[in-house]
């Protein structure tokens, strides 16, 4: 039976060809639900207009699928909330060369 780390496991080979970032470490997946053989995917897109806003989709659906025991894939684009870049992970912003946001002090 697929889990929830193997359905991350897939999303992190997606990328938006634009962005040297997997979509989990871009912040572009808010949940990630399996009910039996279907996976419920909420995620967004950098934004609106984005060139890759039909590709992106196809290709989770595609991996995600390929996963042993998931026969569907439901993918639901939203827009709130909106992503910014402060959704990027860690492991994200070293590969784009961002600096991590100060912390205030306690």
């Amino acid at each position: 039976m697929a889990s929830e780390e193997d359905v991350y496991g897939e999303l992190k080979q997606v990328f938006d060809p634009e962005i040297p970032v997997n979509i989990v470490d871009l912040g572009l997946i808010y949940d990630v639900k399996l009910q039996g053989a279907t996976c419920n995917i909420k995620m967004t897109l950098t934004s609106k207009m984005c060139p890759e806003a039909k590709t992106i989709p196809e290709v989770v659906e595609r991996r995600v699928t390929g996963i042993d025991s998931v026969d569907a894939c439901e993918i639901e684009i939203v827009w709130e909330p909106q992503w910014s870049p402060q959704r990027i992970s860690p492991e994200g912003r070293k590969i784009l060369g961002i600096e991590e946001e100060p912390q205030p002090a306690e």
